[in-house]
């Protein structure tokens, strides 16, 4: 029977294939743009999803963050698709080398996540990693493919055909 690192592992693999085809499309120079005025910034949710994978290797390595304390967990806008996808590949090794070390043990203890020191989530590790890592990456990496289509850039596969690719 697989380790729960193990199939947390297997998520990340198969979700960081699309994640990459999404990210090799942000448009240069558009880091500003935004659909509305309450959205974010393109360039600041390309940085979210690229660096998003990062953060599973956060909530093992890390009893709790502060996510509105300064650090290397603070999301900040890339100036070209090539530092894009550096970042997500950065991410991505920090996190395969976090599973990689991880027992069941350690990933069925508490993990907390804070904003301004008040705690806004506490839950075992493994939960943390697939909402508010994985899931919450996969709703931000959606957003971004509207963005791309208002961009008329042409939207990847990721679970299925769009308008743009009929096939994998």
């Amino acid at each position: 029977m697989p380790t729960i690192a193990e199939l947390l592992l297997a998520e990340l693999e198969r979700e960081s294939a699309g994640t990459r085809r999404v990210l090799e499309r942000v448009p240069e120079g558009k880091n500003d743009w935004k659909p509305h005025e309450k959205s974010m910034p393109l360039g600041y949710l390309a940085a979210l999803v690229a660096t998003m994978p990062g953060w599973a290797a956060a909530m093992i390595e890390l009893d709790q963050l502060d996510v509105t304390a300064a650090g290397e967990y603070q999301t900040r806008s890339r100036t070209s698709t090539a530092e894009l996808l550096e970042s997500f590949d950065k991410a991505l090794d920090k996190a395969r080398k976090a599973l990689a070390t991880a027992t069941d043990e350690h990933l069925m203890t508490t993990w907390r996540m804070l904003a301004g020191g008040h705690v806004v989530a506490e839950q075992p590790r493994y939960v943390a990693i697939r909402d508010g890592a994985f899931n919450h990456l996969a709703h931000h990496r959606g957003q971004l493919t509207v963005y791309l289509r208002l961009n008329d850039v042409p939207v990847p596969s990721l679970y299925g055909p769009t308008a743009d690719e009929r096939g994998f």
